[in-house]
């Protein structure tokens, strides 16, 4: 038991080492590039999946509550004429066609590049015995079955908190209100704990390597610690600082591009810590069929 927690300390200092040396500056830019044309898409797909089942007011309301808390009432707002515009009707069979085309390709994009990424820090080049264009269909596949798991995520998120709300009020109204704390606990582990099940699936499924789950877990609940930290912080900072305030009309672009920058280092230093934590217990990693020293 040491010397897991030996390697657990040891496994945050060399994660922060190589994190710093892969510029994660640089790697974070490039998504949040990519997120600006792939947000249309990927937001009507995740509400358009979670809507079905839950309603497509209650999702767009959770949505907008989360994005004002982090990024203010005026990028919310945007970003909801942003959903409307990508499921307004089209006219035409052909046109609707297309859009769906172009809403699939614009969603899977970001967790395209995603990976790509993640598989840098793995330090795994891509196999180039396979066709790019199966390779590139494979990806996209891979990506939009992640959109479909995080639309189903968010599904559970969403009952659970309708469920922790009914159930605070119930405790405020029949019993003492120093019950709540402990049901805010509850509710930040449970949330705690959906996120990180996110961040395994990515962990697990994105790099091109054989990784034990248990290396995952560890490291997908770390990130998920820093990942909740990170928002908070940024959720002040915006409130604070408005650093989109000097761009005008664009500012809020501004906003969800500073935002995804600075969520994507959070969570390529916990694939950078997964890494290190899985070669300090294993010492070798697995591409395919053969096995390679890292």
């Amino acid at each position: 038991m040491q010397l897991r927690y030996n390697y657990f300390f040891t496994a945050l200092i060399n994660s922060s080492k190589e994190w710093w040396a892969k510029d994660p500056f640089k790697e974070s830019a490039v998504i949040a590039y990519y997120a600006i044309f792939s947000l249309p898409g990927l937001l009507v797909v995740i509400i358009t999946v979670a809507g079905y089942f839950l309603g497509e007011e209650a999702v767009n309301g959770q949505l907008a509550s989360e994005i004002t808390s982090t990024m203010g009432a005026d990028t919310a707002r945007q970003i909801q004429d942003i959903i409307a515009k990508g499921t307004e009707s089209k006219n035409s069979l052909l046109a609707t066609i297309l859009g769906v085309l172009t809403i699939l390709v614009g969603a899977t994009g970001v967790f395209a590049q995603f990976q790509k990424s993640i598989n840098t820090i793995w330090e795994v080049k891509a196999n180039e015995s396979k066709s790019g264009i199966l390779s590139l269909l494979k990806a996209r596949l891979f990506s939009f079955g992640l959109i479909i798991a995080i639309a189903f995520i968010l599904i559970a998120s969403l009952v659970i908190s309708a469920m922790l709300s009914a159930l605070g009020t119930f405790i405020a109204y029949y019993f003492s209100e120093s019950l709540l704390i402990i049901l805010l606990i509850i509710n930040f582990i449970l949330s705690l704990s959906i996120l990180a099940v996110l961040f395994a699936i990515m962990f697990k499924f994105f790099p091109d390597v054989k990784i034990k789950w248990k290396h995952v877990w560890i490291g997908s609940f770390v990130t998920a610690l820093l990942f909740e930290g990170g928002k908070a912080a940024l959720g002040l900072y915006f409130g604070k600082v408005n650093p989109g305030s000097g761009y005008g009309a664009a500012g809020s672009i501004i906003l969800i591009m500073l935002w995804v920058s600075y969520s994507s280092m959070i969570v390529f230093y916990g694939a950078e810590f997964t890494h290190a934590y899985a070669k300090l217990l294993e010492g070798k990693i697995k591409k395919e069929n053969v096995t390679l020293e890292v």
